[in-house]
């Protein structure tokens, strides 16, 4: 097995954290509120956007596992995970399958834009009643003249407030599970379509995120993606890429963690002695660096094996397991090396803890892929 980078994927990912840096150089602790336009059109000019988008419509692309070695670059290189992760959203959960399932219309209006960072885009699945069982959808898609009409509501959309356009789904028929779940992009000016209030949330707090509900909203014949019934199989791509892909914004945050904590332990002392000379402080780095090489081990075997065209549900629920639960853990020892000084927001340790949270329940809890686990190993 071959595990090196060539010339081109070493300068792509040094190129990228460089970019990064430069492009985002405000210190952990600063906040700012919510993402602005500047910071989205950066991450275009960066080239995450796009990183697999075909060429053609300003992407670069990449397959999976280069395009993961960009995300992981970015969550190196920026502190505010909240806007890496509402990039993240933006590319591999609408521009992912508008590229695999829209009209080429669409296709021409929006991944343009989309790659470019000129628009914003957001999720729209999750419902009050329908989280994670994305079978039982209360949004309802009424065939008429033209198109659909859709009535619903959808919940923790994120970028939803700032969105310039969604890629949602709904039922043609709630009696028929999956087989009634349609996916369409919906405008944000589209008669109709009502954008709530951002959520007050614990952590990604410049990823704005909200409600948005439809009231009689029109979406035309070509706006839906792939055809009427097909949603639940598209939102399973989407979900592999962002899954695989979008998770490795949270390894180049264990990489940037580490070297934080790394540092301190070299520089603090206590008692006379290099707090990182204290076994209860150098055990716990040590298992940082530990989840971290076999979360990276596992995530990057994930996109190879989408690279291959393998159905990678296996190696991406391990790779999304030990990521979310890797990170987690690695953010609350990092606040434990830091003491005090870690409760702070100077540092932004405290945030990573906070912005790794949602990593064990978005895109399936990590019970779930324990289940998908286990289903996939015959128990």
């Amino acid at each position: 097995m071959e595990f090196g980078w060539n010339g081109g994927q070493q300068a792509r990912y040094d190129e990228v954290l460089d970019a990064t840096r430069a492009a985002f150089p405000a210190p952990p602790g600063a906040g700012h509120g919510f993402y602005t336009r500047k910071d989205w059109l950066r991450l275009g000019e960066i080239g995450m956007l796009g990183s697999c988008l075909p060429q053609e419509y300003g992407g670069q692309g990449l397959g999976a596992l280069d395009t993961a070695r960009v995300v992981e670059a970015v969550g190196r290189g920026c502190a505010d995970t909240g806007l890496v992760f509402g990039a993240a959203a933006h590319t591999f959960a609408c521009a992912v399958p508008i590229d695999g399932f829209g009209s080429d219309s669409l296709r021409r209006r929006l991944l343009p834009e989309l790659a470019a960072g000129r628009l914003i885009a957001g999720n729209a699945m999750t419902e009050p009643d329908a989280g994670s069982d994305s079978s039982r959808l209360g949004t309802i898609a009424t065939p008429v003249d033209g198109g659909l009409l859709l009535n619903g509501t959808k919940s923790f959309v994120s970028n939803g407030p700032a969105a310039d356009v969604y890629v949602a789904y709904a039922t043609v028929d709630p009696k028929a599970g999956f087989l009634g779940v349609t996916g369409v992009v919906v405008d944000r000016d589209t008669p109709g379509l009502v954008v709530g209030q951002p959520y007050e949330k614990m952590g990604m707090h410049s990823c704005p995120a909200g409600a948005i509900t439809f009231e009689d909203c029109f979406v035309p014949e070509e706006n839906v993606l792939g055809g009427v019934g097909q949603g639940a199989a598209i939102f399973q791509h989407s979900m592999g890429w962002e899954r695989a892909c979008l998770f490795a914004l949270y390894i180049g945050l264990l990489d940037r963690l580490l070297e934080q904590c790394v540092t301190h332990a070299r520089e603090r002392r206590q008692f006379g002695r290099r707090i990182g000379e204290f076994q209860s402080v150098s055990n716990r780095i040590a298992d940082m660096k530990l989840r971290l090489e076999s979360a990276r081990l596992l995530l990057y075997r994930a996109c190879w094996s989408m690279d291959q065209g393998d159905s990678a549900v296996l190696a991406i629920a391990l790779s999304k397991l030990a990521v979310s639960e890797g990170v987690l853990a690695s953010a609350a020892d990092a606040v434990r090396v830091f003491g005090g000084r870690g409760y702070l927001r100077e540092d932004g340790i405290e945030a990573a803890l906070r912005d790794a949270i949602p990593s064990t329940i978005f895109s399936g809890t990590s019970d779930i892929q324990r289940q998908l686990i286990v289903k996939e190993i015959g128990l």
